[in-house]
């Protein structure tokens, strides 16, 4: 696995945007939350967050390499999914 800063218009490493790469996968993380997956041929979208601010969607829309009007017709025809990609693992306990 590789994570390095993506970067900016200008250039330079853009603080809090992630880029994160496997074998088979490649990832979008702003700050703490991932964005976006890429995946051999599919793309999922985390439904809360992939329009969070204009930073994050600045950034989605290089991931992706189109622009919000595109993102929202593939989401709309079902080419993009939109998932939970931040759901916080359940801890659970043990009774007695």
């Amino acid at each position: 696995m590789k994570v390095s800063n993506m970067t900016s218009s200008k250039g330079n490493k853009a603080p809090n945007q992630f880029i994160i790469r496997s074998k088979n996968k490649i990832v979008f993380q702003s700050y703490e939350s991932i964005i976006a997956i890429k995946e051999n041929d599919t793309i999922v979208l985390d439904q809360k967050y992939w329009n969070f601010s204009d930073t994050t969607s600045k950034y989605r829309n290089l991931f992706l390499n189109e622009k919000k009007v595109d993102t929202l017709k593939k989401i709309n025809s079902g080419e993009y999914k939109l998932r939970d990609l931040n759901r916080k693992p359940v801890k659970l306990r043990m009774v007695a």
